[in-house]
């Protein structure tokens, strides 16, 4: 009975087709695919629409054999009875074809999986972690990491990513900073739409590209105090103008998934959000694919005291629209009876089957079920050699060198004695970060392995300190060791010996991600002493911080000559490291997040508000400020250096006074005043002086990675305009206001360099 249904289906759609110059040719508009699936749907039982809503884990050994009792065996019997919608993590082709066989072949409808996985930056093959990708502030290299992270990942069987992870953050105690694009609203979106592009490529059914997903809507970046899964408590003006507009970019670039989170806005989980999740993300935006919940989130909304059991929990996110369950098992045992007792009307269940089945047939599962599962080219696409080159093209832009004292950098590549100090100097596992799920422990290529390949000079490393203390995992928070200095006498040995000292320290890949917040953001463990203590013996020093986060380096920032932000850069982390040391490579990296001086002072970010009383005017203590350091924070948004120099000048607009509606064009000079090739992140901001909300001081509105040879002038030219000069009002609508302004052009958010108009 299943094969009849299925292949009615099918005939129907096989029918839609035209002949041109006597060929025929599948019409698969937007208009057809409805078509398909309101055919499909027609079709479908009650219990089979939630199960298309009904997402389980991967459970057992699929090319084995069955298992008998407990959960494994429920959701292979849910398999073969069409309940199942979605699989996550089940990777490799043969798992994959396996457990698709089992829906497609067994079933009554055979409706195949979309399967699922956390692709964050990479599958095999690891880009750095995305807020260091952010830092490079070069969307093609960004859009080129997701394109690789699709490539191998859709070689596996995948056909869906949980990313973008597009929430804005300010506060760098949270652990997972380290997925997104930093604090600003601008750049994350245009980093966001860059991803989007990146993981869907221009055909979604193509055997080469996945569905993404925006997450996590919305607000879960400000969670109180950056502890992880807290509540969320802010105003509607951040919400319109910070938090949402790169969820708005995202859906503009066609996103086809969103995955909403984990916190509570004004008092409601958002899961069971119909604010977001209808009136916004399916009203005002037209969002036509699926919402999917975080990990068993519908299930929290009991803890959180928003629902008394399941069965309330799942009428609440689904008439909220939440369209499917991840892992929760709420909708499967619930939603159905919810349906037949008139509690959730029908017509729920069948607006999100009909935005799962719409994915489905565009990545065209429908055509063939197993169209990612070819096992040569599983074996051509993981470990690419051109997989390798782009990940390390994109660990080198994401460098961002934060100090450089009497030009300690680059290193000499002949004649110097270096000593090397750190144990995460020759560690392969930290620097692939966190979310890498599918990647291999010991396969990055580490900062001693890099260095090692510039043969000129006498290299000599110590560890200096045990970092950790045991084995590190996914599920488990690191032991770092807070006590043991024996080996610190090793390190301060060589360090007398050599002329250069590069120690590497900073965060296990596993201190940053999900579940892992921190309250202090200095070095952990026994780092900043072994850093002193070699201080002491050779001021020399060139600091490699591999960390995830914003960290308070205070002390660092006041005695170390030189200092490399070079994050978790992935596979081909001590590569990237050490061609900018050497400088094969100058630096060009921008900071995506402030940084603090400590941390009392996050969340700490840029585009902060005036307040009515900024400085000390009066010469009193009764002023906007601490009394214990300055409310700077250590490194601004923006900020980074290069083995280049830059000067701007000559910042002009094409007029002074202009109608709103008209182009305002911005121009400056930049120069690049050092013998050294180089590449300078062109920043502009603007604010606007008065208006019905408040705005921040500074906002970013443009920027442009330019190339300038040594000696090279370049103009550099941007547009403002209605799309860049308004902003939300608290009901969420987009407006531009006359009135005063200021532009800000330079290499930072703390740019000097200004001129102003007036828009009428």
């Amino acid at each position: 009975m299943k094969k009849l249904l299925i292949l009615s289906v099918i005939i129907l759609v096989s029918m839609k087709c035209k002949t041109i110059k006597g060929q025929e040719k599948k019409i698969n508009t937007k208009q057809e695919i409805e078509r398909k699936v309101d055919s499909l749907l027609q079709l479908m039982t009650i219990e089979e629409k939630v199960g298309q809503m009904n997402q389980y884990n991967g459970f057992w050994d699929v090319t084995g054999p069955i298992p008998e009792g407990g959960s494994a065996e429920k959701k292979y019997e849910h398999l073969r009875k069409g309940w199942v919608g979605s699989m996550l993590s089940v990777r490799g082709v043969k798992e994959v074809r396996a457990v698709q066989k089992i829906v497609v072949e067994e079933s009554r409808l055979g409706i195949p999986l979309i399967i699922g996985f956390d692709v964050i930056h990479g599958y095999k093959t690891l880009s750095p972690i995305p807020l260091a990708e952010a830092a490079s502030w070069d969307l093609a290299a960004i859009k080129k990491s997701a394109e690789v992270a699709a490539a191998e990942a859709s070689a596996v069987g995948i056909n869906w990513t949980f990313g973008p992870n597009v929430d804005i953050v300010r506060d760098a105690r949270w652990g997972r900073v380290m997925e997104g694009a930093g604090e600003d609203p601008f750049l994350g979106s245009r980093i966001a739409e860059a991803r989007v592009h990146g993981f869907q490529g221009n055909d979604l059914s193509a055997t080469n590209t996945i569905a993404a997903c925006a997450k996590h809507f919305a607000a879960y970046g400000f969670a109180e105090a950056g502890k992880e899964y807290n509540t969320v408590d802010i105003g509607t003006s951040t919400l319109h103008n910070i938090v949402l507009p790169p969820f708005k970019a995202a859906v503009n670039a066609n996103l086809r998934t969103v995955m909403n989170s984990f916190n509570e806005i004004n008092g409601v989980p958002v899961t069971g959000s119909s604010f977001l999740q209808r009136d916004i993300l399916k009203g005002k935006w037209n969002f036509d694919g699926f919402v999917i919940s975080d990990w068993a989130s519908i299930n929290e909304m009991i803890n959180w005291g928003h629902a008394k059991d399941k069965r309330e929990a799942a009428k609440i996110a689904s008439i909220a629209g939440s369209d499917m369950d991840m892992e929760g098992n709420v909708y499967i045992e619930e939603l159905a009876q919810l349906v037949k007792d008139d509690v959730v009307k029908e017509a729920i269940l069948d607006d999100a089957v009909r935005r799962i089945l719409r994915v489905k047939f565009e990545l065209g599962l429908f055509e063939n079920p197993y169209k990612y599962c070819d096992e040569a080219r599983e074996k051509e696409m993981i470990g690419n050699p051109k997989h390798h080159e782009a990940v390390l093209d994109m660990a080198k832009k994401s460098i961002v060198l934060l100090k450089n004292e009497n030009n300690l950098l680059p290193l000499k590549k002949e004649g110097q004695k270096i000593a090397l100090i750190g144990a995460l100097a020759n560690d392969k596992t930290s620097p692939l970060g966190s979310w890498r799920i599918a990647s291999d422990d010991e396969t990055a290529v580490s900062v001693l392995e890099g260095m090692q390949a510039y043969k000129g000079n006498e290299l000599t490393f110590a560890k200096g300190a045990e970092f950790f203390i045991g084995k590190q995992s996914f599920l488990n928070e690191v032991v770092v060791n807070t006590t043991d200095k024996s080996d610190f006498d090793e390190a301060i040995k060589i360090a007398k010996q050599s002329d250069v000292v590069v120690m590497v320290l900073g965060e296990h890949g596993f201190q940053t991600g999900e579940g892992r917040s921190r309250t202090n953001l200095q070095l952990p463990g026994v780092q900043q002493e072994l850093l002193e203590a070699v201080y002491k013996v050779n001021k020399n020093i060139v600091l490699v911080l591999n960390n995830g986060r914003p960290l308070a380096i205070t002390w660092a920032d006041k005695h170390i000559p030189a200092i490399v932000e070079a994050w978790q850069l992935g596979t081909q982390t001590g590569n990237a490291v050490a061609q900018v040391l050497y400088g094969d490579y100058n630096p060009s990296g921008k900071l995506p997040m402030s940084f603090p001086r400590n941390v009392g002072q996050v969340p700490i970010y840029y585009n902060y508000k005036n307040t009515g009383r900024p400085i000390d005017k009066d010469g009193n203590v009764f002023w906007s400020h601490y009394m214990d350091v300055e409310k700077t924070p250590l490194y601004p948004f923006g900020y980074g250096l290069s083995y280049s120099t830059f000067e701007y000048s000559d910042l002009k607009l094409n007029g002074t006074s202009f109608e709103i509606g008209n182009d305002i064009n911005v121009s400056v000079n930049v120069k690049n005043t050092s013998s050294v090739d180089g590449k300078e992140v062109v920043q502009l901001y603007i604010r606007d002086l008065f208006g019905s909300i408040t705005r921040p001081v500074r906002e970013l509105k443009g920027f442009e990675l330019t190339a300038l040879k040594a000696g090279e002038t370049k103009t550099i030219n941007f547009t403002l305009n209605k799309e860049t000069l308004g902003f939300y009002n608290n009901d969420g609508k987009y407006i531009v206001e006359p009135g005063d302004f200021k532009v800000f052009v330079g290499g930072s958010s703390i740019t000097v360099h200004e001129t102003s108009f007036e828009l009428k």
